[in-house]
């Protein structure tokens, strides 16, 4: 018993550090932040923490741990996840490809996420420096150049895997959110009557007093939702329930901060100075002692945020991948028992290179925060409209009422977003538009190759293979073909056996078909499909880590070599002419697959689109 609850409390530990991160230092900038747009008058401070507290209430504890918690796929969640669940249950193609459509914008604006993340978390804990007692004013170009060693180092060490460090990530978040909570707590009881803006009163009263201005600081009490997403999204790595009890906790730590920076806010009244940062001063006016040591903490407590959002952009390229929405690109599995843990070198590079563009752009956390929150928010918006739409298929009541309910509150705050697409939001449209460009690409280049693509029937086929295959002429030993399925033939094997002549005493077709499902391996052998041919079918989830070599030793089978097409594309128009550049700079599928080198024999065949 005594083990079942330590290993239940070490679950606990890890969705600290690898789930909280983002949502657990936004009580660093969103007070500020919303404080720059509107006075810290009681009224406000009222209302304010009212919005903030249910906020964290329905878009966070009941769209996420409640509606979308209860919606998994073999226990993985996710916007591409609730994308799969919909498209199951639609007969239309047309809503399909609505749907598709949604569930890439939401995969794009999550991917901007990842860039804007870091740049806002790791600046905004720099910022504190200024506050360090006897330091005096730092240049912002000295702020800017910190921040931007310190990201360089981050992305520096991504290669090497994050799973040893990893470790030590939910004992930091533990002592950090015990930080946040007591920090508010010591502020919290020299005016407690702060709490009774628990009721949605106060923020009610406030949305109907300040009318438009509202709606722009409605746009900033977002803040203090983002990372919510990540409760679903990383669903997979740790189960729901340590997610739910974690959030429990992290829940009431982040209450009583926000309510705390409120009380500290009201007890400075006129004395107050203008941009100060509401968190690392109540800090320092609580103790100039305990303040560097609190600065060390949020600078790794942001390391540990930006991280998680790294990782989570790793993750989507490589489901990206795995769906055939993104090129291929080199994976080095970093791990050998987390199959989340990954790295994509070309993703970690322009995702730095994006991140310090983002830093010099917008200098400060507070100008930065302008292009946070569209991202999130319209992810959110997607989400929830695609649990409806699961609700309503599967007749779930109270749920679909529920969902209807969130969606309002959801629509309420995409609306005030919108007024920060002048201010800096349209960065993050602009940033979307990169991977959302790309699965646009992606998807109307495969679609032009498999038309292009003049497959042969097997049973076609067969009629020349058994010909061929009775005279003799074979090369001793097995060779294996790639094919897209097991009933058809691709071009550069019709090529290489009938025109070629190139036949081995036993060959084997391998199909690798990618499912919509995140993980398992499921094997399909057909051993005498003719004389001297086996067909092989892997049936793999697109979160899956796949081992080639394993599973044909599963079934005995050593080639003495593989066999794959090279598609030498010939396009027309210019779009076309873009795909067929990059794939021919990416990497093919096999290298992909991590196959023995030595064994593989591309097959060279000109496709025209």
């Amino acid at each position: 018993m005594q083990s079942s609850s330590g290993s239940k409390f070490t679950e606990v530990v890890k969705a600290m550090g690898l789930v909280f991160g983002d949502i657990g230092t936004s009580p660093i900038y969103t007070l500020t932040v919303i404080f720059l747009l509107t006075a810290p008058t009681a009224e406000n401070i009222m209302g304010i923490l009212s919005l903030i507290f249910w906020t964290l209430i329905i878009l966070v504890t009941v769209e996420y741990t409640f509606l979308a918690m209860s919606l998994s796929s073999k226990g993985e969640g996710g916007i591409i996840v609730l994308k799969e669940i919909l498209n199951r249950s639609l007969k239309s193609a047309r809503s399909i490809s609505v749907i598709t459509f949604l569930g890439y914008i939401g995969v794009s604006l999550l991917m901007g996420d990842g860039v804007i993340t870091p740049a806002i978390s790791i600046l905004s804990a720099v910022e504190g420096l200024e506050l360090i007692p006897g330091i005096g004013t730092i240049s912002e170009n000295t702020i800017v150049i910190i921040t931007i060693a310190i990201t360089i180092l981050l992305f520096s060490f991504q290669s090497k895997g994050t799973n040893k460090v990893a470790a030590s990530f939910g004992p930091v978040m533990i002592i950090w959110f015990m930080a946040l909570f007591f920090s508010g707590f010591f502020s919290l009881i020299h005016n407690p009557r702060i709490l009774m803006a628990i009721s949605p009163y106060y923020a009610i009263e406030f949305m109907i007093n300040n009318g438009f201005s509202g709606l722009i600081v409605l746009s900033e009490v977002i803040l203090c939702a983002t990372g919510g997403e990540a409760l679903y999204a990383d669903m997979g790595h740790l189960g729901s329930k340590p997610i739910r009890q974690a959030w429990y906790f992290v829940f009431i730590a982040l209450v009583v901060n926000y309510f705390g920076q409120g009380a500290f806010l009201l007890s400075m009244g006129e004395k107050r100075e203008e941009q100060i940062n509401v968190l690392f001063s109540m800090l320092k006016h609580q103790s100039e002692f305990l303040y560097v040591p609190f600065l060390i903490l949020t600078l790794m407590a942001t390391i540990i945020a930006s991280q998680a959002m790294i990782s989570a952009v790793f993750s989507l390229v490589y489901q990206g991948i795995r769906t055939h929405i993104f090129p291929l690109a080199q994976v080095k599995y970093t791990s050998t028992h987390l199959k989340s843990q990954i790295y994509i070198s070309a993703v970690n590079w322009g995702l730095l290179l994006a991140v310090i563009l983002m830093i010099m752009m917008f200098k400060s956390s507070h100008n930065l925060a302008a292009a946070y929150g569209f991202a999130v928010t319209a992810t959110m918006a997607v989400s929830t409209v695609f649990m409806i739409m699961i609700f309503f298929k599967h007749k779930e009541k109270t749920k679909l009422v529920i969902a209807l309910l969130v969606v309002i509150v959801n629509i309420a705050f995409l609306i005030s977003v919108f007024t920060k697409i002048p201010h800096g939001g349209y960065w993050s449209i602009l940033i979307a538009a990169i991977p959302l460009f790309t699965i646009y690409l992606w998807s109307i280049g495969n679609r032009s190759i498999y038309k292009s693509f003049n497959s042969l029937p097997l049973d076609t086929y067969l009629v020349s293979y058994e010909q061929l295959y009775k005279k003799g002429r074979l090369l001793p030993g097995k060779a294996l073909f790639f094919t897209k399925s097991l009933d058809s033939i691709p071009p550069y094997m019709i090529h290489s056996t009938l025109r070629g002549n190139i036949l081995y005493e036993e060959n084997i077709l391998l199909s690798v078909v990618t499912v919509d499902v995140p993980f398992g391996v499921d094997k399909l052998y057909e051993p005498n499909i003719a004389q001297g041919l086996a067909g092989l079918e892997i049936q793999v989830g697109y979160m899956e880590k796949l081992d080639i070599p394993a599973v044909l030793g599963e079934f005995k089978i050593d080639p003495k070599v593989m066999f794959y097409g090279v598609d030498d594309i010939k396009a027309k128009s210019f779009i076309l002419k873009t795909f067929a550049f990059i794939k021919r700079v990416t990497p093919n599928f096999v290298q992909f697959l991590d196959l023995p080198y030595y064994k593989l024999h591309g097959v060279l065949t000109r496709i025209e689109i």
